[in-house]
């Protein structure tokens, strides 16, 4: 890190809101989430130098494009900073906190917004998959499939079971885990839903396939949602600390980064990694560098983890992935318990895409709130005990773009 980034604050909505049933617009959605993070943090809108936005598919789901021009809509008092929309798929929010944190790092700015929102939940699901699906190479995979994302991820599960062997048991262990954690999250889509055991099965009826292996109970949940965060240098963390009685140490700061790219198509990725006992390469590349820029040996050294289960595949990719565990045994750590809440290495504790929500231009911000919220003990029923550094992996496509963010303080 060339410069250390401090996290003040921020806001996300609840995910459980149908926005387009309460009558509202993007920019409500927007606007709101903003408001949120003002007056969660005191920080006033004259305060801010420069916006990010992030965000996948607003053009589609609403028409909407150039949504960095809401700040100024939002507030006079920004009706000349610089603005800008970043598009990664569902790391687009970490995309926008990558940028934000490259203009503080070079100094052209000390207090930066970035805010994250999807609005999907006012089309019927066929049309919102395929949407979804522009992240795909369209016209060359997921050609002859209803739902693009549930069929590509199931070659996931196929290519785990090639390589190493699986039990899908073990991934419908992480989505109980994950929706659990999100019953006690005040802002998680899921966290009225009810459940049986046989949701946890093979049933047909009560967890119908979806594609392949991948069934209802495995797929991350679109939602309708927003997050926002304010980032800050060294010098504007400091007058912050001392206008709110805090210490800087007091204020989280992102201690490291990884940021790595891949072919967009998932095949071109498998060829890539062909005899490698890792599916995805590139994805423990971006926790090595993270980790090394944190002054981390290996991530056991940090308390819990954030990470993209837009499929219970996709937490199974990462806990073997970041080093939890060897290639091909992420199984070990779910059957031991590890990444439960009362274990050495909570996973998803807010309950993940799964059990929270999945709306994908927000995912990352969100992410970097959760660990933010979790390091400085305000996670509410969601808290990891202790936690003073925690790690997110937030990916886009078929981890076509990877980003991860390691948070703490001291």
């Amino acid at each position: 890190m060339s410069a250390p980034i401090y996290v003040l604050g921020g806001a996300q909505t609840d995910f459980a809101r149908n926005w387009a049933r309460e009558g509202l617009t993007i920019y409500d959605m927007f606007r709101e989430t903003l408001d949120s993070a003002l007056a969660s943090t005191g920080i006033s809108p004259d305060q801010i130098e420069v916006g990010h936005v992030g965000n996948f598919v607003g053009d589609l789901f609403t028409g909407q494009g150039l949504i960095g021009g809401f700040f100024a809509e939002a507030y006079p008092e920004l009706a000349s900073i610089p603005t800008s929309r970043h598009e990664a798929a569902c790391a687009s929010g970490s995309i926008a906190v990558l940028s934000a944190m490259r203009d503080i790092e070079a100094g052209h700015y000390d207090v930066a917004a970035v805010l994250g929102l999807e609005y999907m939940r006012n089309v019927d699901g066929q049309t919102g998959a395929e949407y979804l699906g522009a992240a795909t190479w369209k016209g060359v995979e997921a050609t002859n499939c209803d739902y693009p994302w549930p069929y590509m991820f199931n070659q996931i599960i196929d290519e785990y079971d090639a390589r190493h062997g699986i039990n899908c048991d073990h991934l419908k262990s992480i989505s109980k885990i994950n929706f659990d954690n999100g019953r006690r999250n005040p802002n998680a889509q899921t966290r009225a839903w009810q459940f049986k055991p046989e949701n946890y099965t093979d049933s047909d009826q009560y967890n119908p396939v979806i594609e392949g292996r991948v069934r209802k109970m495995d797929c991350g949940q679109i939602t309708d949602g927003a997050a926002c965060v304010f980032l800050a240098s060294e010098k504007a963390a400091r007058a912050y600390a001392a206008d709110n009685g805090l210490r800087l140490q007091d204020i989280p700061r992102i201690k490291g980064w990884g940021h790595r790219s891949a072919p967009i198509s998932l095949d071109s990725k498998l060829k890539l990694s062909a005899g490698n006992p890792l599916i995805f390469p590139h994805v423990s590349q971006i926790m090595t560098d993270a980790l090394g820029r944190a002054g981390f040996d290996n991530v056991t050294a940090l308390d819990g983890l954030e990470t993209h289960d837009c499929f219970s595949i996709t937490e199974y990719m990462a806990i073997d992935h970041i080093g939890l565990t060897a290639p091909g045994e992420s199984w070990k750590a779910i059957q031991e318990g590890r990444i439960s809440m009362d274990g050495d290495f909570p996973i998803n504790a807010s309950g993940g895409l799964i059990g929270l929500g999945h709306p994908v231009g927000a995912t990352g911000i969100r992410m970097l709130l959760d660990c933010a919220n979790q390091v400085t003990g305000r996670a509410g029923a969601c808290q990891i005990k202790d936690a003073e550094n925690m790690a997110t992996f937030n990916l886009g496509g078929s981890t076509t773009t990877c980003v991860s963010l390691i948070v703490g303080v001291n």
